[in-house]
């Protein structure tokens, strides 16, 4: 899954890593080393603008709040448990498939966060009969130092209760894409603790290498059955993980001491 993730590069960066034509100074925001669901965070999408008289996509970086809100629903409350949608069931889901076929998104991150505990625990999750209590938090992140482009989808939800021109009128919401976790050998692993992703949870999000990126944010491209193959898994041996210190479990705190590494466990596990 992803629960919670670290996102710190400006947006000027962002604009040459992605090829961003339009973005708004207003939009800004600060880096944030403990995104949390419902926060507002960055996204990269292909949209047309508005007024334009020939409409063509263009990419922008735009500043959406994570936990998507189905357009179709009467209330917004349901979004804050809606931070991910599965990658084997996004195309079929009611509440993700139509912005699967025609709202996509990148989400760009520093990398994510999650917790590590024993096998027996991590099985019985797996099986959905216990929600894993959190322990040793990990952070994990491209072992080469670029950004970790996670796939999105975004949609819009319209506020009945409020006029055409209030701010609040329209919210724009995302969720982040999960897989199955990897297998193989991390890049870099940690002398003491888990050296494949799948050590650290059975699910992990949907990393898109650069090669993917355009076809992905096409909103040209509706075919469900050739979208479903940009969902294949990245390759392997492309991550590395560290532990982190458990003051990232706490939402309220935030900084890039959250991002250093530990020498070693704070938490026991049975690693």
């Amino acid at each position: 899954m992803c629960g919670r993730y670290a996102a710190s590069r400006r947006p000027e960066d962002l604009a040459g890593i992605f090829e961003i034509e339009k973005w708004e100074p207003e939009e800004t925001l600060e880096p944030d080393f403990n995104v949390a669901p419902t926060k507002e965070v960055y996204a990269v999408l292909d949209r047309a603008l508005k007024d334009e008289q020939e409409p063509r996509p263009v990419r922008q970086l735009r500043k959406l709040k994570w936990g998507l809100v189905p357009s179709w629903s009467k209330t917004p409350e349901g979004g804050a448990r809606m931070i991910n949608a599965r990658a084997e069931t996004v195309h079929e889901k009611p509440s993700y498939r139509r912005a699967f076929t025609s709202r996509r998104c990148i989400l760009p991150a520093d990398g994510y966060y999650e917790w590590v505990t024993g096998k027996q625990e991590r099985d019985l999750e797996v099986e959905g009969r216990k929600k894993r209590p959190r322990k040793q938090p990990y952070f994990v992140t491209p072992a080469d130092g670029s950004v970790f482009a996670m796939a999105g989808l975004y949609e819009f939800w319209r506020d009945r209760t409020l006029p055409d021109d209030h701010p609040q009128a329209w919210w724009v919401t995302c969720s982040v894409i999960t897989t199955e976790a990897e297998t193989g050998p991390l890049a870099v692993s940690p002398a003491d603790g888990p050296h494949a992703l799948a050590e650290i949870h059975p699910r992990m999000p949907l990393m898109l290498t650069p090669d993917r990126w355009d076809a992905w944010l096409d909103p040209a491209r509706t075919d469900v059955d050739e979208l479903r193959e940009l969902l294949a898994p990245p390759p392997g041996g492309l991550m590395r993980a560290y532990p982190v210190a458990t003051a990232v479990s706490n939402v309220r705190n935030n900084g890039p001491e959250l991002l250093k590494e530990l020498e070693g466990p704070e938490e026991g596990t049975l690693f």
